[in-house]
């Protein structure tokens, strides 16, 4: 007689499939910087458009999103507190099951540099996956307690050794006006630029009118590493920016169905953007210019 599965039998083998499949993908966190003044409708479209693309590859498997608003010392013009800009990016992602947002970068006194944003969530992720490896050893009397004291050692000290292949991998999310501004003079360190694109990756969505393919070939350094800058293409073409939705503001304009309707609520509420807000930081060089000249004359 034919030898016949049974439903459980063909149901574990299933399971094993999709087990092995998913240990064979690297799990991604999307991690986001920027100004997010205001964040926008715009800003979470590029959280699903990269996690479409990246698990349609069947390499990865994105399991967060973060959104890191920059701090006040950036000096940004129109730049608003960040205090308001937190709240509104958190209002923005109550209902997201998977984009959070973390205030590490907006609570620092000083500026940061975004390498230094990226290695700071990648360290985190590792010290995570430390506690996750450590397991409680229960000591037993006898002559098997020394056993259980030994192996809690163990434990411990393999705990602080994350492996490094379960670790999720942390990438820049981004538009391709990043790419383009790369080559601003003195706004990007460019060591700083070879471990963004060579350390963590690169998720660029592109917009409409902006050559990323162009900026990547006329740069040694994202030529260089082209394969770790995965390109993403919005076909449903979405042109909204936080500069257009401060200009309609000062004129007076609606932004309904622009930003989620709590962030335009609480903008309304707060008369966060007028023309007072849009001199704020006027005739200030931003942060990363005024460093990296300074550095540059050491």
């Amino acid at each position: 007689m034919p030898f016949v599965k049974t439903t459980r039998e063909v149901s574990d083998q299933q399971l094993q499939i999709v087990n092995m499949e998913n240990s064979e993908k690297t799990d991604v966190v999307l991690l986001a910087c920027g100004s997010f003044n205001p964040i926008t409708n715009m800003h979470l479209r590029l959280f699903e458009l990269a996690k479409d693309y990246l698990n349609g590859t069947g390499k990865y498997r994105v399991i967060k999103g973060i959104i890191s608003p920059v701090g006040d010392a950036y000096k940004k013009k129109g730049l608003i507190s960040a205090h308001h800009r937190i709240i509104m990016a958190e209002l923005a992602t109550k209902n997201s099951a998977w984009v959070e947002v973390d205030t590490w970068e907006s609570l620092q006194k000083d500026w940061v540099e975004t390498a230094k944003v990226l290695r700071y969530h990648q360290k985190k992720l590792e010290a995570g996956n430390c506690h996750q490896q450590d397991s409680p050893v229960l000591e037993k009397p006898g002559r098997k307690r020394k056993w259980a004291e030994q192996s809690q050692q163990f434990n411990q000290k393999k705990s602080l050794e994350p492996n490094i292949k379960d670790v999720p991998q942390v990438k820049l999310l981004c538009g391709t006006d990043i790419l383009e501004s790369f080559g601003v003079p003195n706004l990007w360190k460019s060591e700083d630029i070879t471990k963004i694109v060579g350390d963590y990756g690169l998720i660029c969505v592109t917009r409409a009118g902006n050559d990323a393919q162009k900026f990547i070939y006329e740069s040694d350094v994202l030529w260089k590493h082209q394969n770790n800058i995965h390109l993403v293409n919005e076909w449903i073409t979405n042109d909204i920016s936080s500069t257009k939705i401060r200009r309609a503001l000062r004129r007076g304009q609606s932004i309904r169905y622009l930003v989620p309707e709590l962030v335009r609520e609480y903008i309304e509420k707060h008369n966060l953007y007028n023309s007072e807000s849009e001199e704020r930081n006027a005739g200030v060089s931003l942060a990363p210019l005024q460093r990296n000249i300074a550095d540059a004359k050491l």
